[in-house]
């Protein structure tokens, strides 16, 4: 599957049906068009199976919630509305997009709660996020944006409204030759990438931002579990931006992403050590188990 994302063979499952690629459209009216009133995840499937499957099904439906946008289907239902997708496209590698929004109705205004809350599943093949990142380290240029407070938003959600600036910090960072952007928090603390978590190591143990005004990733966890596995010493705490200079490895986390190891943010560098590297090559075992 190549080419545009609009004009692609296959199916995509809407509203409770499976439906042609080009087919899944939504009319110019739907309020998430003109308010963002949506939430969706990022996912991926190896070997016919999607990880952290139930974790992202549930992640969604708070989404929902949190966002005072009900959405109509279960976990089970989303569950099988994703592998029905993957199934019809005979695909057991894939990325796997699941979005919720409100759609047109009766409502067009801020105020929406009369208008449909709508779901689909597309899924397609997807590489690695940062191309050969892993091997030599991604580059980050770091934002201008800041993430915001959970007192103006509801950062837990993973919500469409919140990656406006991620779109604009990356696109800024891809003018300057890096791959991503790093972010820090209303506060000034190291927070995140764009679309992603981040990890540091100094003197053999790892430091990560606590997620009180970011999203905390699936994978996050997932690799927190990992390195806490592995009998390493973690702290997840608050992150000054000057405590760059003083880390020797650095990595990112997400779904798209993966682990992905960093070589650089801004005039801070950094090795594609030996732990960056074993996390990497053991989530890539464990996601394939």
């Amino acid at each position: 599957m190549a080419g545009a994302y609009d004009d692609r063979d296959g199916k995509i499952w809407m509203d409770g049906k499976l439906v042609e690629w080009r087919d899944a459209n939504v009319h110019i009216l739907s309020h998430a068009l003109h308010y963002a009133s949506s939430v969706f995840e990022g996912e991926r499937a190896y070997n016919g199976k999607i990880f952290k499957s139930r974790e992202h099904s549930e992640r969604l439906l708070k989404s929902g919630e949190l966002m005072d946008m009900p959405i109509p289907y279960t976990v089970d239902e989303i569950e099988e509305a994703k592998y029905a997708a993957l199934k019809a496209n005979g695909l057991t590698d894939a990325y796997v997009r699941v979005v919720a929004w409100r759609g047109a109705g009766e409502d067009m205004g801020v105020a929406a709660a009369r208008n449909q809350v709508r779901m689909a599943v597309a899924v397609w093949e997807w590489g690695a996020y940062y191309g050969d990142a892993k091997m030599k380290g991604a580059k980050l240029d770091i934002a201008k944006w800041k993430r915001p407070s959970p007192e103006t938003i509801p950062t837990a959600a993973k919500a469409a409204g919140l990656y406006m600036i991620c779109t604009m910090s990356k696109h800024a960072a891809e003018a300057k030759g890096c791959s991503d952007a790093l972010f820090m928090d209303y506060r000034g603390y190291v927070a995140e990438a764009t679309g992603a978590n981040v990890f540091f190591v100094k003197d053999g143990e790892v430091h990560t931002p606590i997620p009180d005004a970011i999203l905390n990733g699936i994978t996050r966890q997932t690799v927190i579990q990992m390195v806490r596995d592995k009998g390493i010493t973690l702290h997840e705490r608050h992150i000054m931006p000057e405590e760059l200079e003083s880390f020797e490895q650095c990595w990112l986390t997400g779904t798209a992403a993966e682990v992905t190891p960093v070589g650089q943010i801004g005039d801070y560098t950094f090795e594609v050590g030996a732990i960056a590297r074993d996390i990497a090559e053991s989530y890539e075992k464990l996601v394939r188990t």
